[in-house]
């Protein structure tokens, strides 16, 4: 291996799973559009699901022969405030194409699987991050971001597919995980804000991020029989941090491209794929429109980076100011 290819699988941490959980968001919007759009939205679901599932082979390809070279890159997520979260993008983007799979082609053995290791991984991130906290303070406020609702709210995903899979029981159970926990780190989160200020610009797009709980909660209530209404209250909550996340948007269009901004992918598919479930028309057809293109736009920005050498780069230090 060239000193160039290894520099690059040397920084190839789990952050760059996000970009999974992105297409496969989408993928699963546009599944919940095939009611209104037909084939089209069919063929358009399963080509994103293909995408999503090759690269998160080869990304796991990657990340598994990085551990074998470079242990010591993975040791240093590992203990790093803000990346040591990412490392919950692995199960979740699991999760998600086994939602995907189910959706697309039904129950099976393999469906189940992956669905199961999936689960069981996101739950046990979030038993080590908690532990982190459990020991100490492992994070201080600089690691106080956005990304820390992946590892642990991350569990609201299980329903998705489980109850259709006839694990309702654990998909419940890891599903009120999660909602016992998103507050926690929401209070953790605006506390970083008051006293702190805002996460560094590299990381601004993650408060997006936010935008992702209430609209999985959403989805994952009407799987259990949840009343309408229910949805639509954490519909509307999705909205607020959506208007919220927005604000950003003048200040992220003077940083680079950075993939962090991926961070945006997921959030808004989720958003659309629950405004579809609960009323299918104009209005959720322009959200999953808004969100084909911010992922198109991002897929594009990323193969610039990556010819450009700049996707697999050492992350600059971010300087922390208090507000």
């Amino acid at each position: 291996m060239s000193g160039a290819t290894g520099q690059s699988l040397r920084h190839l941490g789990p952050g760059h799973f996000a970009m999974v959980m992105g297409l496969a968001g989408l993928a699963l919007a546009w599944h919940r559009a095939e009611l209104l759009m037909g084939p089209v939205a069919a063929s358009v679901s399963t080509a994103l699901a293909a995408l999503a599932a090759l690269l998160f082979l080869a990304l796991g390809g990657a990340s598994l022969l990085r551990a074998l070279r470079h242990p010591d890159a993975w040791a240093e997520d590992l203990k790093h405030p803000v990346r040591h979260a990412f490392v919950a993008a692995l199960p979740i983007s699991l999760i998600l194409l086994a939602t995907l799979a189910f959706g697309l082609w039904g129950a099976s053995p393999w469906v189940a699987a992956a669905w199961g290791l999936g689960c069981a991984a996101q739950a046990a991130v979030t038993l080590w991050v908690l532990s982190r906290w459990w020991r100490g303070p492992a994070v201080g406020h600089a690691g106080l971001t956005p990304v820390l609702i992946l590892p642990v709210v991350g569990n609201v995903l299980a329903p998705l597919a489980g109850v259709g899979l006839g694990f309702e029981a654990w998909s419940a159970a890891q599903f009120g995980l999660g909602l016992f926990l998103w507050p926690m780190v929401l209070a953790l989160l605006f506390q970083r804000l008051v006293n702190h200020g805002l996460w560094p610009e590299r990381l601004l797009a993650t408060g997006f991020v936010t935008v992702a709980p209430p609209a999985v909660v959403g989805l994952g209530a009407l799987q259990f029989g949840a009343p309408p209404l229910l949805a639509w209250m954490a519909w509307g909550v999705a909205l607020g941090f959506l208007l919220l996340a927005l604000t950003l948007l003048p200040r992220l269009k003077r940083t680079g491209f950075a993939l962090p901004f991926w961070a945006m992918s997921f959030p808004l598919a989720a958003f659309a794929a629950l405004s579809l479930r609960l009323q299918p028309g104009t209005g959720a057809v322009a959200l999953l429109a808004l969100a084909s293109v911010v992922v198109f736009g991002l897929v594009l920005a990323t193969v610039r980076a990556a010819r450009a050498g700049t996707l697999w780069a050492p992350e600059p230090v971010a300087v922390i100011v208090p507000g």
